[in-house]
């Protein structure tokens, strides 16, 4: 995987899309948009990331193929330049912190977990 992200896109699946889309949005203090896949059965809101560029992106969804959960895999969302500031609007857009900031070292910086309005376990990270 030389030069290459381990990760192409994520799927952060949800039981109310809006709902969901209102939670991060509010959170991140993003807009992001609605996406068509005709005939997929699935229902989708883009982070913005615009012409990806390399980076990886990811969506909000909802299928009969993804369930809310808080005990699958840890997805990192990124929190920079200081995760405080995403943390600090979990609480008031329904969302509950179930680790707080958090020093994991003076090198790879801080980290953070919540719980979202779906119930998905999801974990912040930042340099500061």
């Amino acid at each position: 995987m030389e030069n290459t992200n381990a990760i192409n896109s994520f799927e952060i699946p949800a039981h109310d899309l809006d709902r969901a889309q209102h939670f991060y949005e509010n959170i991140f203090d993003l807009k992001f948009h609605r996406m068509e896949m005709p005939g997929s059965g699935m229902d989708m809101v883009g982070f913005p990331t615009g012409v990806n560029n390399g980076k990886v992106g990811g969506a909000i969804v909802k299928s009969p193929f993804h369930t809310p959960n808080a005990d699958g895999c840890v997805l990192y969302l990124n929190g920079n330049p200081d995760l405080s500031a995403v943390l600090d609007r979990v609480h008031s857009h329904g969302g509950t912190i179930v680790m707080p900031k958090t020093k994991i070292a003076d090198d790879i910086g801080f980290m953070a977990m919540f719980m979202d309005t779906e119930g998905n376990r999801i974990a912040l990270h930042s340099q500061s």
